[in-house]
């Protein structure tokens, strides 16, 4: 049987130390999971865009923003889904940038046509006509 020396353990615990660093600064390294609270820029132009506040919306968009800042749950199951801007009528951003939340209508059978539209910048868009218009939203008013 071969004996360890002092100088082989030293090696090794250096080598050890070596990668548990490396692992380390590799696992700080990664991105964090998004969150609501962090978001990026904005990706393209608004200014374009009516701006309202949310107080003048109906009821029912303050509770869809209190659903998004929570993370749900929501009450449907598209909502928090990829919205594609398929109409091109918000500012044109990568895949994936927006995601659509319903905006409950009293009285409809259904989803109904009003939505919020949020995108990773921070961005609250609502339309109350099924995206053939949106108003840029101020959330905290």
């Amino acid at each position: 049987m071969k004996r360890i020396t002092s100088k082989t353990l030293q090696v090794l615990l250096a080598g050890l130390i070596a990668v548990v660093g490396l692992v380390g600064f590799q696992a700080s390294a990664l991105p964090a999971a998004p969150t609501a609270a962090v978001a990026q820029a904005p990706c393209g132009d608004t200014s374009g865009f009516q701006k309202v506040n949310l107080s003048a919306l109906p009821k029912e968009a303050t509770d869809t923003v209190n659903l998004i800042k929570k993370g749900g749950p929501y009450p449907y199951p598209q909502d928090g889904t990829v919205f594609q801007n398929r109409e091109g009528i918000l500012p044109e951003c990568a895949s994936g940038y927006y995601h659509e939340y319903t905006v409950k209508t009293p009285g409809s059978d259904d989803r109904g046509a009003r939505r919020f539209v949020v995108g990773d910048g921070g961005e609250y868009f609502y339309t109350q006509d099924h995206y053939d218009s949106f108003q840029l939203t101020n959330i905290n008013a």
